[in-house]
């Protein structure tokens, strides 16, 4: 799949540049209010018990923060943040390995979860119950189980498919997040904030109408951000003004909703070759040569949120809205 700018998905650009802007405590995240509240309660109470914090899923869309929610979490507990990742956990050996190198009340956080294979996963099981770790020694024949005692520690899990974990796994979380995309004006802040820490102004408007494109996620915010500085430093401006963000924006193929041509073109598609819809996951995917869990995970989601596409029964279908919004003729027959 070609890199989009508006793509939520982290690039190694993205992980350099949110190191550097990413806030360390709750009271500097900005935006997930009600989680960032309750999480602030628990881990106070964890404090007052003197007990590690219970273990922590945030599921929701890539690009929402939850990398960043669990290195403020570690710190407020003032913890060390061990960091794995599901597709990286391979063997048994390597969960083990992580879980044997952690000392008490530390954090560890393992990103994409669901993607860990289902045998490591019920290695897991006695580790976040009973802070014990079963693993199995001696050759073939001789086998034998022994069991290893843990300090307690925190695992914090993040998953983009909530819907993928198994259910004794998520029932081992005793606090689950759900994080949302992020409004215009909770963006707003953001910019402004990594405009400061980059040491780049931007205009009040020119802010608002970046926030208004980021697809009601962070990461993007600041990826639009960093591109469009870009264009006023080489036009030889001081600061981000609003004429500056829309042109930039524009030669970036961002529109005024946050869509990218890869948008349109999945829009376009079912209008042009399917009369709008419905139709069936496979056919799109098929229609515009893109894997079906790509569409699901990556183009979808947003596309739903803003209301120019809807799932049915019988398939996908564009919305009245998309078809005002790339300003074709919509006719309501075609949606029987």
């Amino acid at each position: 799949m070609e890199e989009r700018i508006v793509d939520g998905e982290e690039t190694e650009e993205d992980i350099e540049l949110e190191m550097d802007i990413r806030p360390s405590l709750l009271k500097e995240y900005v935006g997930q209010k009600d989680v960032k509240e309750n999480i602030d309660v628990f881990i106070k109470a964890a404090k007052i018990r003197e007990e590690s914090l219970d273990h922590v899923l945030l599921y929701g869309p890539p690009g929402l923060g939850k990398t960043t929610l669990a290195m403020i979490i570690a710190n407020e507990l003032g913890s060390n943040l061990k960091t794995a990742s599901g597709p990286a956990i391979e063997k048994p050996g390597d969960l083990a390995a992580v879980l044997s190198s952690l000392e008490p009340r530390d954090v560890l956080f393992i990103d994409e979860i669901h993607r860990m294979p289902r045998n490591i996963e019920e290695i897991l099981y006695p580790a976040m119950e009973d802070y014990a770790l079963d693993i199995m020694v001696g050759g073939e024949g001789s086998t034998r189980s022994i069991r290893i005692n843990l300090p307690p520690f925190t695992l914090v899990g993040a998953t983009t498919r909530a819907g993928d974990l198994s259910g004794p796994l998520r029932d081992r979380f005793g606090i689950v997040c759900k994080l949302k995309y992020y409004t215009t004006e909770e963006l707003q802040q953001i910019i402004l904030r990594t405009s400061r820490v980059l040491a780049m102004p931007i205009e009040e408007d020119a802010s608002f109408e970046l926030a208004k494109r980021s697809r009601g996620t962070p990461r993007i915010a600041n990826r639009l951000f960093k591109r469009v500085r870009d264009f006023a430093l080489v036009d030889g401006k001081a600061s981000i003004d609003l004429t500056t963000c829309k042109t930039a924006l524009e030669r970036l193929k961002v529109d005024d909703m946050g869509l990218d041509e890869t948008d349109h073109q999945l829009l376009l598609s079912i209008i042009q070759k399917f009369n709008g819809g419905p139709v069936g996951i496979e056919s799109i995917a098929s229609s515009i040569g893109e894997e079906i869990t790509t569409i699901e995970d990556v183009y979808e989601p947003y596309l739903l949120q803003i209301g120019l596409l809807k799932r049915t029964n019988r398939g996908r279908m564009v919305t009245s809205l998309a078809y005002e919004h790339l300003k074709i003729d919509y006719q309501k027959d075609l949606f029987g």
